[in-house]
């Protein structure tokens, strides 16, 4: 994936860009993924998509949004409140949706949540 398609996905927005930066640097960590860049949203993906960030703004024009948008699956639903909302989406898939406002949210425990779905993608 080039960074020129990751800037016109983030059209000069510079606080969702850095946040995104930040995320990409920690999945790189973990190991082998791909990205897919669509107009809506960023997937990063195994076998199938683990993590997927978007932007609310882009959907939510006169509504006060996070910058960033991080979704991940999981075969269950985690009891953490920091989810803005998990939804069921199949019989073992749960969507978990976790607002970013700042670089310091994605912490220790986003790391392991970006690490379980990651692992659970192969």
């Amino acid at each position: 994936m080039t960074n020129a398609t990751i800037d016109r996905f983030f059209q000069q927005r510079s606080d969702p860009r850095q946040l995104f930066d930040v995320l990409s640097r920690e999945i790189d960590r973990l190991g082998a993924a791909t990205m897919r860049v669509s107009k809506s949203q960023i997937a990063f993906r195994r076998k199938r998509n683990f993590a997927v960030v978007w932007m609310p703004g882009q959907y939510l024009k006169d509504y006060p949004t996070a910058p960033l948008v991080l979704t991940l699956s999981f075969p269950k639903p985690d009891p953490s409140p920091r989810w803005k909302e998990v939804v069921r989406i199949g019989p073992k898939r749960f969507t978990h949706h976790l607002e970013l406002y700042r670089k310091r949210d994605i912490d220790a425990k986003v790391r392991r949540w970006l690490r379980s779905a990651w692992e659970q993608a192969a």
